[in-house]
C-alpha cells in the first residue's frame, strides 16, 4: 500500500523531476506534489511524496529526514491527513463560527481604541 511524505523546508528552487530522483534512492516513488501559492504560483517550502510501499517510505523518512539540499535542512515525516475545513465543531473558528466573541460594533478586543483620550 502506497504511503504518503511530508517534506518540508524546502528550498524555493527544488522540482519535482529533483524530488523525484532523490526519493527514488529509497524506493519506488508513485508521486511528487509540490504546493504552490494560489495567488503568485510560487512554491510554499514544502511537497508530498507519494510512495509505492510502506518499507520504502519507512526507509526515505529514516535517510531524507535532516539531510541539507541547498543549505536547507529538510523534514520529511508521514503525512497526516488533511483537516476537515467545514467541520461543524463549535470549538473551531473560521467562516460562519459565532464563538469569537467580535459581533458588530466591536474594536476588535484592542483596549484604548474609540472613546475618549487619557491624559
Amino acid at each position: 500500500m502506497s504511503k504518503k511524505l511530508y517534506i518540508g523546508n524546502l528550498p524555493y528552487g527544488v522540482t519535482e523531476a529533483s524530488l523525484r530522483a532523490l526519493f527514488t534512492q529509497s524506493g519506488e516513488v508513485s508521486s511528487v506534489a509540490i504546493v504552490t501559492d494560489r495567488d503568485t504560483g510560487r512554491p510554499r517550502g514544502f511537497a508530498f511524496v507519494e510512495m509505492a510501499d510502506d518499507a520504502a517510505a519507512r526507509q526515505a523518512i529514516n535517510q531524507m529526514n535532516g539531510k541539507t539540499i541547498d543549505d536547507r535542512t529538510i523534514t520529511v515525516a508521514e503525512a497526516r491527513p488533511p483537516a476537515d475545513r467545514y467541520s461543524s465543531d463549535s470549538n473551531r473558528g473560521g467562516y460562519g463560527s459565532y464563538g469569537s466573541g467580535n459581533r458588530g460594533g466591536s474594536s476588535g478586543g484592542r483596549r484604548g481604541y474609540g472613546g475618549r483620550r487619557r491624559r
